[in-house]
């Protein structure tokens, strides 16, 4: 069979398999025996395990369940909703103070956690309340806290990040650096819509109205706060000052961060301490699940001379480099409404990353853009897990009012991937800056 014809067959299959309600690792792997059985015969499966295992054969890998306990022991305590009133408290006399303050608390918890739908729990049950009270729009409340949460794949660390690193085998460091830009570019957009619909479609009145606090209140609460955010930034000196390398940064940062939970709220409860370990546990275990599975699927599609072909197909295309890029965020676009992030990049990444290098894109300003199409799908449906958790902590606000409040705010993504395509330097000269030109 012809290498592309096979490939559409695969992608097909694939498709059908993930859609039947099987987990995303079962489903590579059974696609990839299949397809191994048929065109490879049986002895094609005996390396079958040994691609699985050695592809967890990785020391990097070991930063993910490190970085996951890290956000959880943070998600399980009181940190977001301190973070959260910090910023009330410190921002009340800013217009749509508010709002910047849960988009602001949404960056700094996505950056602690890692995890979008873990900041959307944690804001989004004290900031969509004190919104709706103070009289901002309900699909701006939701729909702000839904975007907001996004932002815990792409501002470092950012576990999506990692995951990106070990599938095309490029710095992890550098990724993290490359992401800080755009981060706080996605921020500044989505607080400048904020301000903007409730302006348009509340009051003016809103967006001035604040509560009053002292000095002493706004003091009182940072002790509460600057541990974790000490903990982060000392994380990120350490990897890139060249102290310690990522893995080593995130086991020293899980264990002070359990210590700050354990110690500032209390979290000595051994059922409470199990929850965290529980849960990391299980998270960690379905990525590298996830991983090893595409490993193994991988090594079909080149042992099939499908990815190859593909590129090779593509390399033959006399379009333009931009149409060419336009297309792969298409692609990346329709994927991330159907699969999570990690299966995205470890399914597609392998084979995108060699045809956008030889079109002369970078590889880590790629990895923003297609961070940036990931986080579009956790807000757009059939899936869209963050519109689900927000109905979940705010059941009176309909999904379609919250599907709606957030479609502003797939619009700043969007503007954000322009803005990088027409400035790539926002998403690279950080990263060149701290650690050198890339090699």
């Amino acid at each position: 069979m012809d290498p592309l014809l096979l490939g559409a067959t695969v992608a097909v299959v694939t498709i059908l398999v993930l859609f039947s309600g099987v987990s995303v690792a079962n489903g590579l792997l059974i696609v990839a025996a299949g397809f191994l059985l048929i065109f490879d015969g049986f002895r094609s499966l005996e390396l079958m395990p040994e691609i699985f295992f050695g592809k967890l054969d990785n020391f990097a890998l070991l930063s993910i369940p490190m970085f996951i306990i890290m956000g959880a022991s943070i998600a399980s305590t009181r940190a977001g909703a301190d973070l959260y009133e910090a910023l009330d408290r410190w921002l009340t006399r800013v217009p749509g103070g508010l709002v910047i303050s849960n988009l602001g608390a949404c960056a700094l918890f996505a950056a602690m956690s890692g995890s979008s739908p873990a900041t959307c729990a944690a804001i989004g049950k004290m900031g969509i309340p004190e919104m709706r009270k103070r009289g901002y729009p309900e699909g701006v409340a939701a729909g702000s806290i839904a975007a907001g949460g996004t932002l815990g794949i792409l501002i470092p660390p950012s576990v999506t990040m990692i995951v990106y690193g070990i599938a095309t085998e490029t710095s992890i460091g550098r990724l993290f650096l490359a992401g800080v830009v755009p981060g706080l570019i996605l921020v500044g957009l989505f607080m400048a819509w904020s301000i903007y619909s409730t302006w348009r479609y509340g009051s003016a009145e809103t967006l001035m109205r604040s509560g009053v606090y002292s000095l002493r209140e706004k003091l009182s609460i940072l002790p509460r706060v600057l541990p974790f955010l000490g903990i982060i930034l000392g994380v990120l000196i350490a990897m890139y000052g060249g102290y310690a390398t990522p893995s080593e940064t995130a086991a020293v940062g899980a264990l002070l961060c359990l210590a700050v939970a354990i110690v500032i709220y209390r979290l000595w409860n051994l059922q409470a301490l199990w929850v965290v370990l529980r849960d990391s546990t299980r998270e960690s275990v379905m990525i590298l699940f996830i991983i090893a599975a595409a490993g193994v699927f991988s090594y079909m599609l080149s042992s099939l001379f499908i990815t190859q072909s593909i590129a090779e197909w593509i390399g033959t295309l006399d379009v333009n480099r931009w149409v060419l890029m336009f297309c792969i965020n298409i692609f990346l676009l329709v994927a991330g409404f159907f699969l999570p992030p990690v299966a995205v990049i470890l399914m597609s990444a392998p084979i995108l990353l060699p045809i956008v290098t030889a079109a002369g894109f970078d590889p880590y300003w790629f990895a923003v853009v297609l961070t940036i199409n990931m986080e579009i799908g956790l807000i757009s449906p059939p899936v869209g897990l963050n519109l689900y958790v927000i109905n979940g902590i705010a059941p009176d606000i309909p999904l379609k009012t919250i599907l709606v409040g957030s479609m502003p705010y797939v619009l700043c993504m969007i503007l954000a991937i322009v803005i990088l395509c027409l400035f790539p330097g926002l998403a690279t000269d950080l990263p060149d800056l701290i650690l050198g030109p890339a090699v």
